[in-house]
């Protein structure tokens, strides 16, 4: 197959670009910055988008990307640039699948669509919840409209666990420092899935014709946050500190701390297990052990 993958760089993006081309696809890179190869494209969501013609002949399209959720708290305009990183480009490339009749558009989406879950398991036919990150996946989503005519898939994409970079890039060198331990009361549910099970689940949604709309990327086996703090903190041989309250988490990180940790997500995966996909790591330790190689 051709493929075009925009937001190849990030930590998913630059994974799946290298997997696809050892499984023998041609991959077309949409790049922002500089052309530096002959498979690049360079496109800018903002101003004269995809340009005519590089879709041409194009199977499917990967669109990921967006600025980091978890990179800084959440003012007003952390806020605007989040949705302006990830609705207006999928917008764009909407119309350029459209445009160019390319049949497959997997798109970029988040478990952060089901808000808060509490108890209760998300599956794909679960509402919306509440709150700005629903909001925001909710619009993402809906800014894949314009392909109408090709076969969409939202990739509502879990926490995803990686030996490098990712949420533990930022979360072991914490821990390492004896400086971890779990927020709140720990009870809530925590989502997640590792680097490899994303690109494996990628890749089989691209051959997968039978599937469409939203698609759970989430390890089946959800566990409570303070199970998670403790696997953490064990992993870089540490003990688990003193839990931090909610109140003061809030005070320090806002809107943030509230909506990525604070909120329970206990989410399944319903259509990926249904069409036959195996987890590769389907459990925290057997995921944690991953990043640790």
């Amino acid at each position: 197959m051709r493929i075009a993958v925009a937001g190849s760089h990030g930590l998913i993006g630059s994974a799946l670009a290298e997997s696809l081309v050892g499984a023998g696809h041609d991959v077309l890179r949409l790049v922002r910055g500089p052309v530096t190869g002959d498979r690049q494209i360079r496109w800018d969501p903002e101003t004269f988008g995809v340009p005519p013609g590089a879709l041409d002949g194009v199977d499917a399209v990967v669109g990921l990307g967006g600025v980091g959720l978890g990179s800084r708290r959440w003012s007003g305009m952390v806020k605007q640039r989040l949705r302006d990183s990830r609705i207006t480009p999928t917008g764009v490339l909407a119309e350029a699948v459209q445009q160019a009749g390319v049949p497959v558009f997997l798109s970029a989406s988040a478990t952060g669509f089901y808000g808060d879950t509490g108890e209760d398991a998300a599956t794909e036919d679960s509402p919306v919840g509440r709150g700005f990150l629903a909001d925001l996946t909710a619009d993402w989503e809906a800014a894949t409209a314009p392909a109408e005519s090709a076969r969409v898939v939202h990739l509502r994409t879990a926490p995803v666990l990686s030996g490098s970079g990712g949420l533990l890039g930022r979360l072991r060198p914490i821990y390492r420092l004896g400086l971890g331990g779990r927020i709140g009361d720990g009870s809530q549910f925590f989502s997640w899935i590792t680097l490899a099970d994303e690109i494996r689940a990628i890749g089989h949604l691209l051959d997968d014709a039978a599937v469409s709309g939203p698609v759970n990327l989430a390890a089946p086996q959800a566990v409570r946050y303070g199970d998670f703090s403790a696997h953490l903190a064990r992993l870089v041989g540490r003990r688990d500190m003193l839990p931090v309250p909610a109140r003061l988490a809030r005070a320090v990180g806002g809107e943030l701390v509230d909506e990525l940790i604070l909120t329970s997500s206990r989410v399944e995966p319903t259509v990926l297990t249904g069409r036959g996909f195996v987890f590769a790591h389907p459990t925290l330790s057997a995921a944690l052990e991953y990043t640790r190689a």
